[in-house]
């Protein structure tokens, strides 16, 4: 099979941002996912996120496990540092990548077989420990490689493309993400570019663990009549806890909105959020909140979108291991060994 390669040229007048870049340049390779793949839309977000973000391509590691999702890698950021791990280990590699290069913007893509089954251990973990990324699960039900089985995110009670019905019990990434500590908590839609951009654009950000489950229906497999992650039922279930109008360099204003207000929470970068409230009963910035209202619209079987938590002052590994500021793989051998009397302080220390 052929696939066309993107023409290098660029049209003189696409718009450029404060670093010179047009959108084009955030693009990677030609998808080889089928038509109409929810994931191609997520790469499509994430390439419009860090464009508006005006971040710089080659400061980003984008690092992904096995599955469909975890090729779409290779269709956004064609210049930043890229890394396709083992299935499921995709959280400890980037969590070592993370602490020997701080400065790098992580970028951890998986799927809900890659996270939620062989992976489910290494998810967890990255998510208590803090470690400061974008972490993307692009979930659709399924195993998309292996002809269409349910994967351990599928809902009991959902029907397969031939006729079968799943009678496990479903993992919620989602609320695990909540339990474990995780400091930003969303979900999206594929077909919602509106509301993921922004989603997108606030865990990149965040000064913590941010974790997004993109509801991303498989059209070859899970797209039918029976699927709760078909595009229809989806469309028809969304509940939208809030939106993100845009994230700004301002002074915050603390407040407590009402529903359809606007709540401004200021992020470790100096940035402020704004979040419009669509639900009176939703406060993004109550863990527990979030975690009753997401399993009181899962009981009468709708979805809830939208940033779900977020915990506006948020720290990471880094801050917890007091490690210095300077990234890890720049020291150089005099700073890791300092020498004889500085270890027979550290040993005195340790009697």
């Amino acid at each position: 099979m052929t696939y066309l390669a993107k023409p290098r040229l660029h049209h003189p007048s696409l718009p450029r941002n404060a670093v010179g870049h047009t959108r084009r340049d955030y693009e990677g390779k030609v998808s080889t996912l089928c038509a109409g793949c929810g994931h191609d839309a997520i790469s499509a977000a994430i390439v419009q996120a860090c464009w508006q973000l005006d971040i710089e391509p080659h400061r980003v590691a984008k690092l992904s496990g096995i599955g469909c999702s975890s090729k779409t890698p290779d269709y956004f950021l064609g210049a930043s540092h890229g890394f396709n791990t083992v299935h499921g280990r995709m959280p400890s590699v980037l969590t070592g990548a993370n602490l020997a290069n701080r400065d790098l913007l992580y970028l951890g893509v998986s799927g809900d077989g890659d996270s939620a089954s062989i992976g489910f251990g290494q998810f967890a973990h990255a998510m208590r420990r803090a470690v400061r990324m974008v972490y993307i699960v692009e979930n659709n039900g399924v195993y998309g490689l292996t002809k269409g089985q349910f994967s351990a995110t599928a809902d009991r009670g959902s029907r397969s493309k031939r006729g079968a019905v799943n009678a496990d019990a479903g993992i919620d990434l989602v609320g695990i993400a909540l339990q474990l500590g995780a400091t930003y908590v969303a979900r999206g839609f594929s077909g919602d570019k509106a509301q993921l951009v922004p989603l997108i654009e606030g865990a990149i950000r965040h000064g913590g663990a941010a974790f997004i489950d993109v509801v991303s229906p498989c059209v070859a497999f899970n797209n039918h009549a029976g699927s709760t992650r078909s595009y229809d039922h989806v469309r028809e279930h969304n509940e939208a806890v809030n939106r993100i109008d845009f994230i700004d360099l301002a002074a915050p204003i603390s407040a407590a909105p009402a529903a359809g207000e606007v709540l401004e929470l200021p992020q470790p970068d100096g940035s402020v959020m704004r979040l419009r409230k669509l639900h009176a009963d939703h406060d993004p910035t109550d863990r527990r909140v979030a975690m009753n209202h997401v399993q009181a619209l899962q009981a009468v079987g709708e979805i809830a979108t939208g940033l779900l938590y977020i915990e506006p002052q948020a720290s990471d590994l880094h801050a917890a291991l007091g490690t210095t500021r300077q990234a890890l793989n720049s020291l150089t051998e005099a700073d890791l060994c300092p020498g004889a009397q500085t270890l027979a302080g550290i040993n005195d220390g340790l009697r």
